[in-house]
């Protein structure tokens, strides 16, 4: 029964995801398509081909890059900060909450533009000041889902791990981290999703030099007036998080972190304490 509720749960939130792709779909492959016509009346790939002509690959793996850079850089800070939020190891831990969510309360325009200033006057790369922008928003993510984690885990567990041989390194590669990896995929997922989904900061700190994906998408939108090269590049834009958010639930689903865990905590044992 409750395999069957996660199943429907999936299918629900599968078609959440579908639903709005498909006039985008249609759109992608029509040629003409005119009111009132329920479908084109003409379909084709010229959409695509306008699309690569404006540049839509090169952004896509712009877009893969920063998003790439961003989860590199933001999960493991939100590790480290879900692991004293999920573990309690603060006597502050309202304010460390407060801390994290003043990036998703303030107005990213503003904060693009008050930040923007502070980077230029450092002398800070472009690149460099819009990946550790992106990073500071992912963080909230990275560190209440790496929490989430935690928490459903004994803070005895390393210290377990510990008692049995194992170094403070090995506690938490072999033992701590594979109990919470399936958190820390999440985390990484959706940092990488802040980096390859972003447009505001993108285009203002990037200064119109970092065309990525949602940047090229918006300029094609508000000028181009050719509905279906941006229905193409909406569409290659929106694929890759539905496909990543639907393995990512897919994976969760089939779980196994205590197994892991548990097989991690094995292997620091002294070869005596197994075998007794």
């Amino acid at each position: 029964m409750r395999q069957a509720l996660r199943v429907a749960g999936l299918l629900l939130a599968l078609l959440w995801l579908v639903v709005p792709l498909v006039p985008v779909l249609v759109w992608a492959g029509a040629e003409r398509w005119s009111f009132p016509e329920v479908l084109p009346s003409t379909w084709g790939f010229s959409g695509w081909r306008d699309a690569a002509s404006a540049g839509l690959p090169q952004a896509l793996l712009r877009s893969l890059a920063l998003g790439v850079a961003v989860a590199a850089v933001s999960t493991p800070l939100g590790v480290m900060t879900g692991r004293v939020l999920g573990w309690r190891l603060t006597r502050h831990p309202r304010l460390v909450v407060g801390l994290l969510l003043v990036p998703l309360v303030l107005p990213p325009f503003a904060v693009a533009m008050g930040l923007d200033v502070i980077l230029i006057r450092v002398g800070l790369p472009e690149l460099v000041s819009v990946v550790l922008l992106l990073a500071l928003v992912a963080i909230p993510y990275t560190a209440y889902t790496s929490a989430t984690g935690f928490a459903r885990i004994s803070l005895e567990l390393e210290s377990q791990a510990r008692a049995l041989g194992a170094t403070p390194r090995q506690a938490r590669l072999r033992v701590v981290l594979p109990a919470v990896r399936g958190s820390i995929l999440v985390a990484a997922l959706l940092a990488f999703l802040v980096g390859w989904s972003d447009y505001v900061v993108t285009l203002l700190v990037g200064g119109g030099q970092l065309v990525t994906a949602p940047v090229l998408l918006g300029a094609a939108a508000s000028g181009s007036g050719n509905d279906s090269m941006v229905a193409a590049m909406a569409l290659a834009t929106l694929l890759p998080p539905v496909v990543l958010v639907t393995l990512a639930a897919a994976s969760k689903m089939r779980g196994g972190g205590h197994t892991s865990a548990a097989a991690g905590l094995s292997e620091t044992m002294p070869e005596q304490e197994r075998t007794r």
